[in-house]
């Protein structure tokens, strides 16, 4: 028998990937790929990335944001997640939103240009397709916060 720490194996936490989602009254951060070989290059995501080991997923997307924009942010809330395959591998992108200060975004180490947008025109820009899984929770959330 399995307690709960053998549960866990390393290998769901690498399967695991976060988005920050900030949002600043209608408008939420987006951030564009830097070209590259990859099939995120030059596209739009909500930023984050995978979540390493044994981290939360809240200190993956404070790691995160520092690396690709040496912003700091506060986690505030989790809003929902999705399963997806990529690369064959099954994976699961859980959205968090974020408090993230627009003068706080001092670089951009891993994306060409970042934007704050309302949700209707991002819904029609060339979105990675984890991120476009999203939409219907950010409008959820959006919904329930009026």
């Amino acid at each position: 028998m399995m307690d709960d720490k053998q549960e866990k194996s390393p290998q769901a936490s690498l399967l695991r990937s976060v988005a920050g989602i900030a949002v600043r009254g209608k408008l939420f951060f987006i951030a564009r790929r830097k070209p590259d070989a990859s099939e995120m290059s030059q596209r739009w995501e909500f930023p984050g990335g995978k979540v390493e080991g044994t981290e939360s997923d809240e200190a993956a997307l404070v790691r995160e944001f520092l690396e690709e924009f040496n912003a700091p942010i506060t986690v505030l809330r989790f809003l929902g997640e999705n399963v997806f395959a990529n690369k064959g591998k099954i994976r699961t992108l859980a959205a968090w939103e974020i408090a993230l200060e627009p003068g706080h975004v001092s670089m951009l180490n891993e994306h060409s240009e970042a934007a704050w947008l309302p949700l209707d025109t991002i819904v029609e820009m060339d979105l990675a397709d984890s991120d476009r899984s999203l939409i219907p929770i950010l409008q959820a959330s959006i919904q329930s916060n009026r």
